[in-house]
């Protein structure tokens, strides 16, 4: 099983486990010193027999190629800050799946909307929920309540 940590600290494992077995230390005593298994050992030895301490330095692992390119995302940028009304959308509000379609229709591009979200943070954007509040409300009449009856409430229950 791989040892947990990132790839820098795994590598600086590694590169231990190197400079032991260059000062002539046996694969029992490296195994014991950064705890690892004699086959992990046994395969950093070859490795450094083969291509030396560059040889223990850690790989990247870049993932696919994006499928929106940074002109692509710029200009997905600036449709967003115009507003989904601009796009053709009855109201003032961004959701994953109408980012969606607005990509797929733009860039003929397809993600679901549950991956729009990575790019949307990627751009700098943040989740954000919108405030409800009734169309009935009356703010005067909150306000009022708030400072006439609700202490009256509350010192009714204290009562209890």
């Amino acid at each position: 099983m791989r040892k947990q940590g990132s790839a820098a600290e795994l590598e600086t494992r590694r590169r231990l486990a190197g400079q032991l077995l260059l000062e002539g230390r046996t694969i029992g005593e490296v195994m014991e010193i950064v705890g690892a298994s004699k086959s992990s050992v046994k395969r950093w030895k070859r490795a450094l027999k083969k291509g030396g301490m560059e040889a223990l330095k850690a790989k990247p692992h870049p993932g696919p190629k994006p499928r929106l390119n940074v002109v692509q995302k710029r200009k997905l940028l600036r449709i967003l800050v115009a507003g989904p009304q601009k796009a053709g959308y009855h109201n003032d509000l961004w959701t994953c799946t109408r980012v969606a379609a607005v990509v797929a229709k733009q860039f003929r591009v397809r993600y679901h909307p549950c991956h729009v979200w990575k790019i949307l943070r990627d751009l700098g954007w943040t989740s954000q929920k919108p405030e409800q509040q009734a169309r009935e409300a009356n703010d005067d009449a909150i306000a009022r309540w708030r400072k006439r009856d609700w202490p009256r409430i509350k010192r009714g229950r204290a009562k209890r």
